[in-house]
This record gives C-alpha cells, structure tokens and sequence, in this order.
C-alpha cells in the first residue's frame, strides 16, 4: 500500500495511521475529527482503497485553539496514556 502524503500541518493532527494491506483500508485516528477540508485532502492523497477516520476526542475544536494548545494536548493525552496503572 502507498504512503500517504500528508502535509505537516495535517499530519501534527493525527494520532495513529494504520494500514490494512489485506483489505486495503487506512484508519486515521486524529486528536480531534478532522474537518471536511482535511478528510478531503487525505482522501485526494489516498486514489485507492478504503480510508476509516477516527478521532481520540470527540469535541470540535477551532484552528486557532488547536495552534494554541496542541502541545498541551499531545502531552496531557501521552501523559496520561501512559500513566494508566
């Protein structure tokens, strides 16, 4: 299966990226769901197959709040992804 070709300002937004070769499917999971725009760049990218988008957070947010506080997003998700006991 090909690579996506995404650019940074899409790929700072996705969490995890799977492909299925068996059936040829792409499951982007994103921080939050991505807009239409952004679906429809990555589905322009992807001229084959299935593509599966998911998100970690439910809420909606901005593009000035995700520039604002993306850092800050990132690592409360990754730290507390990774202090489950």
């Amino acid at each position: 299966m090909k690579k996506l070709n995404l650019s940074p300002f899409l790929e700072e937004k996705i969490y995890d990226l799977r492909h299925n070769d068996s059936n040829n499917t792409i499951t982007i999971t994103s921080y939050f769901p991505l807009n239409q725009d952004e679906k429809q760049a990555i589905l322009n990218d992807h001229k084959f197959g299935t593509v599966n988008f998911k998100s970690v957070f439910s809420d909606n947010i901005s593009e000035s709040d995700w520039q604002n506080s993306k850092e800050q997003i990132k690592k409360k998700f990754q730290d507390e992804l990774f202090n489950i006991e």
